[in-house]
This record gives structure tokens, sequence and C-alpha cells, in this order.
């Protein structure tokens, strides 16, 4: 016997087991014998802090790792993080700002020294907030996307991409954020509906007297930068201004009326301004039409000479100026209030501006080929697999990536100009020098006056190689590490960077390795209030995870994240889950407590008629459920159903173990528990930490403990599966069934649990009862008897096809019971009628597992037998 403290100190033991596993170094891989499982993490903003995404993400990363290294695997999670460069760069411009330096007086070397400053201070605060959910990554892998191993092999990459004629430099429309000052690809811009405004503007045909063209805009400001008005060439209202102009209001530039079937006649006015600068769809336009292209836009929003109006001012506060001179000047028509899609940058959230921009781009269409096929082979699955359309969709109308970035906290384009522009590409400065020879040998002059492309690569550019480079694989292609962890199994990360993180991985994983770079990519979902709105800081619905965990414990909260989280569903997160997580955590720590404070008589016989132990029903019962609990867990985790998993051990620790095994065998209330029994219990309960392990890591290692265990639970032998008898299994369930409706027969009729009731039972198969009988009578406190006929004046309850006949002494109200089997025969003949339906569709039956039909069937003849023995009772009534 021991007695345990009433309440556990969560945080005690939280920093215990986790300081514990790091002296012992089990997160810790080295390539040997074994089976390797990878799993790399998505590699988090170094500027972040630990939100619930991350805590989603990662506690299911962590479960796949502890499962595995149970298992014997040689389990290798390698953590990281990213250098951000947007969100980067903005931090340490703020930082400067507090501190009166603005980044344009400083030098870029005097920058990235503030910005390095800053990462070493700051950064990899997630990576630490990571430890207290219990995260076992191997720390001693830490990787970063800007260390030098990982920056070499990006740009060894881009050199090698551009020799290969894949990577380009030229002007293209691009998504360009004015407040980060900087291109971003189309991944990086969210759409949202907004409300606007549409103008209706009239462009004076030219050499007329009175004739007008109308066009609808929702952004008047770019009137300035227009080249051309654009109708259908079947459209019967414009045939006669073939071969006329138009006047731009305001500057009175004549401008051509195209013609082009890209038209439709039938939105707005049937004629559309053509910005060539502004509007991609424009920008082909006039590439087909040979338009001028006027950019009358700065880098900052502002307006410039071009525009000839307004020059230095805001493109939203033109908007609103420009629209109240169109109305003085008898130009604007009509305004009408509408709601359209805007495009805002991700990292900024400014409204993002089509514009001409000198960038450099990867060409996509070839690389896009394997990384399409080995997603719909399945070589590589998607979890769920209903990503997989979109993910086509995606690859089969695939752009040209945009990867050059106008910042200065990033990879460096290693590319090199001359004075008149010319330029070559290659790993260091050095080596630009002598290709620049070889390229322009009569341009060796300008050798000496070579500059370095002041942009950097995209942060995706170098984070698409991630698989590879933690393992070094671009710095030693044979080493141990790269051939023994590549391709990781598991990739853990949400659908929206499913594009342009997960589809790029993989393009490059064929491109170098000629190898998927991961086997299963399991799509989380968004986590999301009750209300269902996506949590964000803005909105202050985001709790703060540490909160979290400081209230509820780390195994509570990875708990509550998971109650609710089907993968690739969102996740309607609500803190009352968190509660459920830590009081599941109280429930088996007051079992434990249960469990040791029973006194052990070595030398009474197991509490049985039967001294033989395989005899013991109780036994039978839980052991035949645990290994079904073991399969279905394994099936759970083979179809990455995490949340299921979590849920059917909850359901089997709180029910079968907690409310049904250990009442069954715990002794009566001053008496001592034989050592067998006991023994028994100990195995059942370390069996259970075991397989929760992976959920909730610290009450397991503690409770294992505790059950003398000098081994360490996190390296234990995973659980396995062993035969089982669904038979053995149901025959306890029957019992279970008696015993919950005589105690619900009692609390109806206000029968104490202390008064003995005596049961009759009228069934086919006595052997069940006969077996279960000690424990029937000792739970449901009765005495029971067996009988052929029906006893009157007793409360008749069907469990299964058997009669329970219950005497309570209290005489019985026949209307109340015929009340109550009338609802149930309802009840199963609606129940036999969906049965049967189901099983009269040829579709059902040809496509359907065997197994499956053959549950129905077997439920329908159940409820066949209900029904019968139902309605013999309201005969006899």
């Amino acid at each position: 016997m021991q007695e345990l403290p009433k309440n556990l100190d969560y945080s005690q033991i939280e920093t215990k087991w986790y300081q514990h596993w790091l002296s012992k170094k089990y997160f810790h891989s080295t390539p040997d014998e074994r089976e390797p499982y990878t799993i790399v993490i998505p590699p988090p903003n170094v500027t972040g802090v630990l939100h619930m995404g991350h805590m989603l993400n990662n506690t299911i990363q962590d479960i796949l790792i502890r499962k595995a290294r149970m298992q014997g695997k040689n389990a290798c999670w390698v953590p990281g993080t990213d250098h951000a460069s947007i969100a980067t760069e903005a931090k340490v411009v703020n930082l400067l700002k507090e501190k009166g330096i603005d980044k344009k007086d400083i030098t870029r070397e005097e920058f990235l020294k503030h910005s390095w400053q800053w990462k070493e201070k700051y950064g990899g605060i997630i990576l630490k907030q990571l430890e207290k959910l219990g995260a076992s990554c191997d720390w001693d892998r830490t990787r970063f996307t800007m260390e030098e191993d990982l920056s070499n092999a990006v740009i060894e990459v881009f050199v090698d991409l551009y020799n290969k004629g894949k990577i380009y430099r030229g002007v293209r429309m691009v998504n360009w954020d004015s407040k980060g000052l900087t291109a971003v690809s189309d991944e990086e811009v969210i759409h949202k509906e907004v409300n606007s405004k549409l103008y209706y503007v009239r462009y004076k045909i030219e050499d007329s007297a009175d004739e007008y063209i109308t066009i609808a805009t929702t952004r008047p400001e770019t009137i300035l930068g227009d080249t051309a008005i654009c109708v259908h060439p079947n459209d019967e209202r414009y045939q006669h201004l073939k071969g006329k102009s138009a006047v731009v209001p305001l500057i009175n530039r004549a401008i051509p009326i195209i013609f082009d079937e890209y038209i439709d006649i039938e939105f707005g006015t049937g004629a559309l301004k053509v910005t060539p600068a502004h509007d991609i769809n424009d920008y082909n336009l006039g590439i087909k039409h040979h338009l001028e292209v006027i950019d009358i836009l700065n880098d900052n929003g502002t307006l410039n000479e071009k525009a000839q109006l307004y020059i230095g001012e805001d493109r939203f506060a033109v908007r609103k100026k420009i629209a109240i001179e169109l109305e003085e000047k008898n130009y604007l028509v009509k305004t009408e209030d509408i709601k359209n899609k805007v495009g805002f940058s991700e990292r900024t959230d400014a409204v993002i501006e089509p514009k001409l921009s000198m960038q450099w781009f990867l060409k996509m269409d070839e690389m896009a080929n394997p990384a399409l096929e080995n997603v719909l082979n399945n070589n590589i699955q998607l979890i769920p697999e209903k990503f997989k359309n979109t993910y086509k969709h995606w690859m089969e109308n695939v752009h040209d990536w945009c990867i050059s970035r106008q910042l200065w906290w990033g990879h460096r384009i290693p590319a090199w100009y001359d004075e008149k522009g010319n330029f070559v590409v290659a790993k260091t400065e050095e080596e630009a020098a002598n290709i620049y020879k070889e390229k322009f040998p009569n341009l060796n002059a300008q050798i000496s006056n070579l500059k370095q492309d002041e942009d950097v690569l995209d942060t995706w550019f170098s984070s698409w190689l991630w698989p590879i480079a933690v393992f070094d694989g671009f710095k030693n292609p044979e080493g141990k590490d790269i051939q023994y962890y590549y391709p990781t199994n598991d990739l853990v990360t949400a659908p929206e960077i499913l594009f342009f993180w997960v589809a790029r991985m993989i393009m490059a994983g064929y491109e170098y390795r000629n190898e998927k770079p991961f086997s299963n990519v399991y799509l989380t979902g968004i986590v999301r209030d009750k209300q269902g709105r996506k949590m964000s800081k803005s909105l202050g619905n985001s709790p703060d995870p540490l909160d979290l965990i400081e209230k509820y414990s780390a195994d509570g909260v990875r708990t509550g994240m998971l109650f609710c989280s089907p993968a690739g569903n969102d996740l309607p997160f609500d803190e009352k889950l968190c509660e459920q997580g830590r009081n599941f955590s109280n429930k088996i720590w007051n079992a434990l407590r249960l469990v040791k404070s029973w006194d052990i008589d070595v030398e009474k016989q197991e509490n049985r008629n039967e001294n033989n132990l395989s005899s013991n029903p109780i036994f039978i019962w839980f052991e035949n459920k645990l290994e079904l609990l073991k399969e279905n867990l394994e099936k759970a985790y083979q179809s990455y159903r995490i949340s299921e998993a979590l849920i059917e051990m909850y359901k089997f620790i709180w029910d079968d173990f907690c409310s049904w095994y250990l009442e069954f065998i715990k002794p009566p209330f001053g008496e001592k528990i034989d050592a067998v029994s006991y023994q028994k219990t100990v195995e059942y309960f370390e069996t259970l930490m075991q397989l929760l392990h992976p959920f909730m890591p610290f009450i397991t290692e503690e409770i294992y403990h505790q059950l003398n265990n000098e081994n360490d639970i996190i390296v234990s032998a995973y659980p396995s599966i062993n035969a089982y008898k669904i038979e053995l299994i149901q025959e306890g369930e029957k019992i279970k069934e008696v015993i919950s409706v005589v105690r619900d027969v009692r609390n109806k009729n206000g029968i104490s649990p202390k008064n003995k009731l005596t049961i009759f039972i009228q069934t086919n198969n006595k052997s069940i009862f006969e077996k279960y009988n000690f424990y029937l009578e000792k739970i449901a406190n009765v005495n029971t008897q067996f009988t052929d006929k029906e006893i009157e004046n007793t409360v008749t309850q069907l469990v299964q096809t058997d009669k329970i006949y219950i005497e309570t002494g209290i005489e019985i109200n026949t209307e109340s019971e015929k009340e109550k089997i009338l609802a149930e025969i309802q009840y199963y003949t609606g129940f036999i009628a969906s049965v049967e339906k189901k099983l009269s569709n040829e579709k059902f039956v040809a496509n359907a597992k065997p197994e499956i039909v053959e549950n129905e069937r077997k439920k329908l003849a159940d409820g066949q037998s209900k029904l019968k023995a139902l309605q013999e009772s309201l005969s006899k009534l």
C-alpha cells in the first residue's frame, strides 16, 4: 500500500521528465542498423512565438515520433527555424526606428549586423517554447535556413538552375507590396472581400463634338496610365469606332480604341480601359496589341511624374481626389457600391499592386511534372485525399515562380553586374570575375567594377530544400545522414502552404535526389474559435498556448487540441477541451492512487470460485478487449486518424478500465487484494500507459515509474497486437449491460445501491451468466436466479435477446411499462427498416467490404430478435 498525493503538480513533473529525457539523449538520433523514421519540422519563422496552429501541428508530429521510437525505429525529428525575410526585416526596421535609425540611412552591412544581433537575441524563442509542449525533437540537429551550410546550398541550387536554363531574369507583372517594398508570390497574396465603389467614367471620342465611350473601374487613379480602350469586335454598339481614338480625362492623352474577343460584351458597358502597367490582363492585352506601357506608381504606392497629376501622393488618397475632380469636370457618369475581392500581402496586409518589375524567375513547368505525377499515383500520399484535386489543379496551371525579393535580410542573389548591365551568375565574387572574363572577353576593364545584385531570394527558395539540406544533402550528397534519413516518412503541415512549400519540396526532391522528400503529407485544419473565426492576434481570440499549458498542463492541452482535430478539417477550439484533457489526467492519477492504496495478500487466492487464472472471466474479457483496442488504434494510425485514436484511448481508459475493470477487481472495503489480481492490474495499467504515451507523455512517464518500473516509458516497447476473440468481449459487454439496466431501474425507482435485489434471468445461454455470476452479484448487488418463464410483478428489461426480471418490491405500473415497450418497438421497427434498406441496395452489397456487409446482417438479425421479444412482452402485458 502506498499513499500518493491527491493532486499532481503537473508543472513539476513536466520539468522533471523533460530534463530527464534530455539528459538521457532519448531524442538524439544517429544512423545505425535500425529502420529510420524521420520527420522534418515545418520550420517556424525565426520571429515567431508559439500559437495554436503550432500547438496542433507539433503535437501531431510528436505523437508520430514517440510511437515510432517505442516501436524500435530510429526516430529522428529535425527542428529548426526559417529566416523569414519579410517578417524579420520588418521587425528589425521597426527596432531601428525606435532607436531613431532609418534603414535608408545605413549601409547594407550595418543593417545585416543589426539583423543578426536581433536573431541571436530573440530568434528561436519558439523552439524553447516547444519544449514546454513536450516536443521530442533532436535538438542537437537544430538548423537555421541562413546558417552557412544551408546558405551555401541555396546559392549552389540557384547557380545550378540558372546554368540549366531554368532561372531567368526579366520584366514581368508581379504582385507588389508597397509597404514591404518587395514583390511577393501569388501564394503570399490573401484575397479578401471588401466594400468598394465602381466608378463609371466617360472618355471623349477624339475629333468628335460630343460623343463619349463609358468604362467602369474600381481604380480611377490608374486612368492616368491608360493606353487604350478595348471593346469586343462583335459589339454592334462600337463598330463605328474602329480606327478611332479616345481621350483620357484630365490629361487629354489620345489612346486607341482596340477590338479583342477577350472582352465580355455582357459585362458592364462592354468597354474596358487598358492600363498595361497595372493589371495582368491589361498587360497581356498590351503585349498582343503593342500598346505603350506607362507605369504611374512609385515602389511605395505614390504617383510618379508619368501620372502628370497628383505626383507624390498616395494611390488611395488620389482615388478619392480624382473621383471628385472627374465629377466636377463632368467625366464621372455614376458610382455604385459593390463588394469585390482585393489582394492583400500576407505579411504586411498592404493592398497588392500589380506592377511591372525586373525580377528573377524560376521556370516551373518541367519541374512540376514529377511533383504532380508522384502525388497522383500515390507515391506521395496527401491526407486527407480531398486535397489531391486542389493540388492537381494548381500544378497543371502553375506559373513561373518570382524568386527575387527587394530586401536585405536573406540569401543575396549570386549575380554580378557591370556598369552596362551585363551580368554573370556564380557562387562567389571570384568565380564571377572568372566567368565574366570568359563571357565578355572584350570588357575585362569592367571586372573591377562588378557589383552583386541587391535583391535576396524568396524565403521559400531556401525552405523548399529543407528535407535535403538539413541532412547536408548538398554539402555531402553521399553522406551517411542523407543516405539513411532521406526520404523522410511523414510531413505534418497546414493546407495553406501545400503549394508554395510542399509542392516545391517535392520538385526539389526529384530535381536533386531523384526521389520523393517524404511519403505522407498530413494536412491539419485551421484552428478556429467557437464562432468559426480563424484565430488571430488582431481579433484577440487566440489564447496564449503557454498560459493554457500552465493552467491545464501540457498533456491536457495536447489532448484538448486533438479532441476536435480530424485531418484536413478546421478545428473548432474550445478551452473547455483542455480542461477535459486535464480532467482525464486527474482521472488516470486517481486510478493509480486507488490501485496503489490496495494492500496485497500474497497468500490469498484470486477472488474466484476457480483457482485457475486463465478462467477468470474479467481478465479474459479485459485482455481480449485490450487487444481489440490495440488493433483499432493501429488502424487509426495507419489512416492518420490521430484524433480518433486518442478518443478511442480516452473512452477505453475512462470507461472500460476505470469505470468497469477496476470496479470489478477492487477488493471490498477493508479487505486485501490477491497478488495475482494486483499484478494483472499493474500489467494492464502499464500497457495502457504505453499506448497513451505518444499523446500524453508526462503523466504516462510519471505513472509508469509509480508502478515500480525502473525503465523509462519513452523507450519501452510499444505493445504488440495479439489474437483476440470477439465473442469473449461480447460476453463481458453483456454482463456490463445487465449491471447497467439494474442500476437504471434503481435510479428510476429511488432504490438505494445498498439494497440487495433479486433478478431472474431468462436466457438460452446460461453459461455466460454462470461464468460472470460472482462479478454480476458483486457489482450490481443482486442475487441471481434463472427462469424459463415470465416473472410477474417485476420490472422487465431486455438485454440483447435475454430478459432480465428485476424484483423491486414496488408495484409495477402496467401502463407505464406498455409505453416504454411501445417506444422501444417503434425504435427497433425503424432501425430494422433502415438496415433492410441498406442491405437491399445492390451497390452497397457489391462495393462494401464483406465484413461490413456481414456486420449489417448481424445488426438486422439482432434487431429482429429484440423486436420479437418486445412484442412478446407487450402481448403479455
